[in-house]
């Protein structure tokens, strides 16, 4: 432990913890022994911080998150993995991450600058990219794959296995079973695909030519004739901007689960 770091006296810090110079862990904390905690992180009371953890620069964990714990897996049978979270996310109360399995590649991964609201939880060997916000009770199951700027609303689940792509948007109450197209808007219980995130498009700044061609698109993907995959591998061959390409890519790319197709 650096003797420039702030801990508070009651803190419980496991012998071989790494604690960085500008780190601080509040009263009646718990630091175990094989978490290192960067630079800049704060640990506010009542947190558990565990496992093979590592917390990135300027990250805030808010009392009551238990962070690294081993997953909610029957098939974990005790093996070394790991929980990698980034700079400057912003973790609330109650929130849980878990280290990943064997089975799924060792590590579970969270992005920088994300916002996991209260009680919100990440499982085993999910990669969470940059920017995500997770709201009040949202929950990602294993082996889930989040891309960056995604928005899951409140009270709302994600399967394993599923892809959700860059930049979608997930509405409040909805449970997501199959992969989301990037930019897409999915909502209501059973998660259907309703559009696109075009506010969020807006928010970052895409240009109108290229917000005409994802709708062109959305309405090829939804009413055009053929399967969904012959459709989309059509409108790569035809499309010009780099958003329609990303989210064709994204459909034709390997998937462990279908996808969220347009309502016709």
């Amino acid at each position: 432990m650096d003797a420039k770091a702030d801990v508070h006296a009651s803190a419980v810090i496991e012998l071989g913890a790494v604690i960085e110079a500008g780190a601080r862990v509040g009263p009646f904390s718990v630091i175990g022994a094989q978490v290192v905690l960067r630079s800049g992180v704060d640990v506010k009371s009542h947190a558990v911080v565990t496992g093979i953890t590592e917390i990135g620069e300027d990250t805030v964990i808010f009392p009551g998150a238990v962070i690294g714990e081993i997953p909610q897996d029957l098939k974990f049978k005790g093996e070394e993995t790991r929980l990698i979270v980034g700079k400057r996310n912003r973790i609330r109360e109650g929130v849980t991450m878990n280290t990943g399995t064997a089975g799924g590649g060792g590590e579970t991964r969270v992005g920088d600058d994300c916002l996991f609201m209260t009680g919100s939880h990440v499982a085993h060997d999910t990669i969470v990219g940059d920017r995500v916000i997770v709201a009040n009770q949202g929950a990602i199951a294993g082996h889930c794959v989040i891309g960056d700027d995604v928005i899951i609303g409140g009270l709302s689940g994600v399967h394993q296995w599923v892809r959700v792509g860059k930049g979608a948007i997930i509405g409040a109450v909805t449970m997501v079973t199959n992969d989301v197209i990037p930019y897409g808007l999915v909502q209501g219980p059973r998660g259907s695909l309703d559009g696109l995130n075009l506010v969020g498009l807006k928010r970052r700044g895409v240009g109108r030519a290229d917000i005409s061609a994802l709708r062109a698109a959305f309405q090829s993907l939804a009413n055009g004739e053929g399967a969904f995959q012959e459709r989309a591998r059509h409108l790569k061959d035809n499309a010009e901007s780099a958003y329609v390409h990303e989210i064709l890519d994204f459909i034709l790319g390997s998937s462990d689960r279908s996808f969220l197709t347009p309502e016709r």
